[in-house]
């Protein structure tokens, strides 16, 4: 079926709406809303220090696609937590079978292709974005989750490492950060792995 006059896997695009639609569908069938849900299921779990706090439409219920404000502790405990398969402190937090297939990522050659013609996000060339997640498909198997103006919690494996960001750059989009970012998440994974 064509969506915007594009075939499946032609072309990507980033939609913010596809997680409040994720959001929307988990409230829908747990009755329960996003708030409740990241704190009973993620937040307590996961030992946090401080209380995250969602961005609120005018009706009151919260904005699953940004506006997530956090402590940089939890967000780095949260990055080491899958950085573990979903466990952290002898807690399986996030099914391990889930952690798996995040990191995988997309091993379909076609949607790989689409990043690799370089469009919007030139750096991330043999890139895919998988369960709302960017895998970079590197040999270290680093997958990462991005933000507006920066914000990144960068995940590598095999150097044992979690990078949790915070930023507020000028530009809201990762691609003008990009070219110096990725590779300094890069270089301090293989001085790790030196080590």
């Amino acid at each position: 079926k064509k969506i915007d006059g594009q075939e499946h896997g032609e072309e990507f695009g980033y939609r913010t709406v596809n997680t409040e639609l994720l959001a929307w569908i988990n409230s829908r069938v747990t009755g329960k809303g996003l708030t409740e849900l990241i704190s009973e299921k993620i937040w307590k779990p996961l030992g946090a220090h401080y209380d995250g706090y969602y961005q609120v439409d005018p009706s009151g219920i919260a904005f699953a696609g940004g506006g997530f404000s956090l402590n940089l502790r939890d967000m780095a405990m949260f990055g080491e937590m899958m950085r573990n398969g979903g466990k952290l402190n002898g807690k399986q937090i996030i099914p391990a079978e889930a952690v798996k297939d995040i990191a995988t990522g997309g091993s379909d050659a076609e949607y790989k292709a689409v990043f690799a013609k370089g469009g919007e996000y030139p750096k991330l060339d043999g890139w895919s974005y998988h369960n709302m997640w960017w895998i970079t498909n590197n040999p270290h198997g680093a997958y990462m989750a991005r933000g507006v103006h920066g914000q990144a919690i960068y995940i590598d494996p095999a150097a044992e490492m979690v990078i949790a960001r915070f930023a507020s750059t000028y530009l809201a989009s990762n691609k003008y950060i990009d070219p110096l970012s990725i590779p300094a998440y890069e270089a301090v994974a293989d001085y790790l792995m030196k080590k």
